[in-house]
This record gives structure tokens, sequence and C-alpha cells, in this order.
């Protein structure tokens, strides 16, 4: 395997735009085999899960994978020998860890995705310097938003969940670790504040470019209107959550800018990127993209997936390989007037759900995000679901781990929320614990963390 260095990684993105579709598809042969044979030779899991499969194979010829049997297998999975799985999680256990590298060569990311499972991700050098060789080269849809971001000062600070190893807050962590003196040039604020926290935080900043989850930046909306947020950014770039048409209106209606987002996951970065038309271009020469059915047979274009499996070319250290995603997507490949000769998806609509609670007459919002990260901090948790009631009744939900009792984890789980809530200026919610376990959209599948029956 061979190290990609940033420049030759942006290298490699710009010249797969000049590419005949013949060579492309060769190139993209070639690394999936590459990365098949290495993870055949150094993974003992994918050893045994290829026992079957000759030297010449289709992509449908490999099993699929899923999230709950490769962290069941992690040690047998990632092809570092150096490393295992209890080692990264004692790592995490320091929060002053997040942004820095285990043994000096993986930034560590954890997920847990619609299915309420958890994922460790390690992110190798290669691996870190193709994420970022996408984004740099295909993040803007429009070129005149790039050259508008660069002459305003390229100032970037986003609103992301903290105090854990979450995608956005390690990855800015990370720069700023190895980049002290760009801590002008970006930044980031906690979800997790209140929102008049944020707000100062912003305003302190003054972003030109605005980045965060859709639930959390919906909460700026009025603050910015009112005149209590005072920031000008040419662009605003969504991510991790669904972004509807009318929250894209009434975010370019407050900040008079573009916006944007992308469709991403830590395990395969970002997946497409959204050109000007709001078309999810498949970033293909990294990235395969399979819609499937719930049999993992493939879907035809222009028919809504019951998930997708992605298979990752350039993570050699932790190969994900038609690997399982319970996204729902439906896939384009007919031309796109803005010429990315690219396939496109167009993605179903889910987020969790933003709480309201009563206080004295006024009426108080809190992302999901901040909400969810409080509670996945309780240690023994394997999965939660807190639903609104109304009256600021909220009922929580456990799935507890093995050897964990369930009302422990709640009054655990009750303390840091109630905690939580009250620096937000919310002291009459009434938490109460549910014997039901948390459940799955009966018609989608979907799986929410956080649910609001009020509204």
């Amino acid at each position: 395997m061979k190290h990609i260095s940033l420049i030759k990684a942006i290298w490699l993105c710009y010249r797969d735009k000049k590419m005949s579709d013949s060579k492309k598809t060769r190139i993209r042969a070639e690394r999936l085999n590459r990365l098949v044979a290495y993870a055949e030779q150094n993974s003992p899991y994918y050893r045994e899960h290829y026992q079957k499969i000759g030297e010449s194979f289709y992509l449908s010829d490999l099993p699929p994978t899923n999230k709950v049997d490769l962290m069941a297998h992690f040690d047998d999975w990632i092809t570092d020998k150096d490393i295992t799985l209890n080692e990264v999680e004692t790592f995490m256990t320091d929060l002053d860890n997040i942004g820095r590298k285990i043994k000096g060569k993986y930034l560590v990311f954890t997920t847990s995705g619609s299915t309420g499972n958890p994922l460790v991700a390690l992110c190798d050098r290669s691996t870190n310097n193709v994420m970022t060789g996408i984004n740099i080269m295909r993040s803007f849809a429009r070129r005149a938003d790039l050259i508008a971001f660069l002459k305003s000062g390229g100032k970037t600070m986003g609103v992301f969940a903290t105090g854990g190893f979450y995608l956005g807050n390690s990855s800015v962590r990370a720069r700023l670790l190895s980049m002290p003196w760009k801590k002008r040039q970006f930044g980031v604020t906690s979800a997790l504040y209140p929102i008049a926290q944020i707000v100062e935080d912003l305003n302190a900043f003054k972003p030109t470019m605005l980045g965060g989850y859709p639930t959390i930046l919906e909460l700026l909306i009025d603050e910015q209107k009112s005149g209590r947020l005072k920031i000008a950014p040419v662009i605003i770039m969504t991510g991790g959550e669904y972004l509807s048409d009318q929250l894209r209106e009434d975010l370019k209606d407050a900040f008079g800018c573009t916006v944007q987002t992308t469709y991403s996951c830590t395990e395969g970065g970002t997946i497409a990127c959204e050109c000007e038309e709001k078309h999810f271009h498949i970033n293909d020469d990294w990235i395969i993209v399979e819609p499937v059915d719930h049999q993992n047979q493939p879907v035809p274009d222009g028919v809504q997936s019951d998930k997708i499996l992605i298979t990752n070319l350039y993570n050699y250290t932790q190969p994900f390989i038609r690997y399982e995603i319970t996204d729902r997507v439906v896939m384009h490949h007919e031309p796109c007037p803005c010429n990315n000769p690219s396939p496109w998806l167009t993605l179903e609509g889910r987020t969790d759900d933003i709480l309201t609670f009563s206080e004295n007459g006024k009426t108080i919002k809190i992302s999901p995000l901040a909400i969810y990260a409080t509670l996945k901090e309780i240690h023994g948790i394997l999965r939660f679901q807190l639903i609104a009631h109304g009256e600021n009744q909220l009922e929580l939900r456990i799935i507890p781990g093995l050897g964990y009792a369930p009302q422990r984890l709640f009054k655990a789980a009750q303390k840091n929320l109630t905690d939580f809530l009250a620096s937000h200026g919310v002291t009459t919610a009434e938490i109460t614990f549910s014997d039901l376990a948390p459940t799955q959209h009966p018609k989608s599948g979907k799986f929410k963390h956080i649910i609001n029956k009020v509204e």
C-alpha cells in the first residue's frame, strides 16, 4: 500500500475530471482489486469472509459487511496488528485525545448512525488526505462561492457536537493541534452550548463560512433575523443530517448567502457532493455506492432502495467493502445539466426532532444533536430513545449493555439530561423511565434517537 500525500490526492481528484468513462472504470476496478487483495492478505476477518472468492470476481460476488459484525471482530478486521479495540477504547477515555493520533498514526472517530449501533473508525494519513482532497476539489458547487469565500478571508467556524470523538469536532481539533497558527482561520463552537453562547462565539469569530448540522443551524435563523447574531457568511455548508428544501430557503433568506450540503458518513467520508442542480454526485473514483433492497439485491435506477452498500476504495487500514448503510436513496445515471458525468443520488429526508420546552411562557428549542451527545456519554447504554410528550414530559427508553442495570443507567442519564436542560433554562422537565425498548419506524425501518410528539 503506497502512501497518498495531500498533493497527490488533490491531483488524482483533479485528473479524474479529465478522464474518459472507460479509463475511470478501469482505474476504479484496479483500486477495488488492490483493496480486496490487501484485505485478504492482512485482515483475518476478510480472509475468512472471502474464502470462496477467487482471483477473478465481480463486486457482487463479495459478501456484504455491516457495522455490528465488523465491530464484533474489530481486532481481526483492521489490517494493522499493532493496535486493538481495547487500546482504542482506553485512548478515548481521555477527551484531551480528541483530534490527536493514537500511536502517532490514526485519528479516532466514533459514530452511531441511524441504526444506533456504535462504530469506531481509524483514519490513517492517506485516508485523511484523500478525504481532504475530495473536499478541497469538490465541496463548492459554484466557483463564484469559492472565490467569494477566499476573498472574504476564508474564515470557517462549525457548530458541532463536542465532548466526543465525532467526525466534525475531531477533524477541526486535529487541524488546530497540527497547525495552531490557523486558529484565526477556522474554529468550532459547541452544539451543546445554549444558543446565546453559540451566538456569542459566532459574533466574536465572524466566520465567512458557517458549517454545522441543519437542526443546529435552524435554531440560529431567529437569532440572525433579530439582530442578536451579527455575522455575514458568504456560504453555509451543512452536513450530517438531511437538509430540507424549506430549511435551505429559510437559511438563505436569513443569512443572504448560498446554502449547500453534502452526503457523507464516517465510514466513507464524503460520499457525494452537491452540484448547482442540488444533485448529489457520487465521488465514484474513490467510493462505490450500490442501492439495494432488504436482501442486498440491486434496485434499478429511479427506484428507492431499502439501504446502500458502500465500498471505500482508499481506506486500507480499516477496509469497508460492500458495507451496509441504512440510508434510502434513488440512483440516477441520466445526464445532469451541471455536466458532471458522475452518477447522482436523491436522498430520503431523515433527521431527529428538535425538542421544544415551555418555561414561564417562553418557548425554548434544543437541537437533537445536543441531546444525543449528552446521553451518549453514559457508559453502558447500547441504545436509547428520548420521546417528548408535551408539558415538558420526557420518556427515556434504554437498551443496557451486558451486566448494566437499566435503572442505574437511567438515573445517570436522568441526572446528565436534567443538568444539561437546566443549562439551557429548562428547569421543569420531568424525565421518566420506560420499560419499552427503543423502536424503529414501523414503515421506513429508520431509527430516531430523539422524537418530538408535541409537534
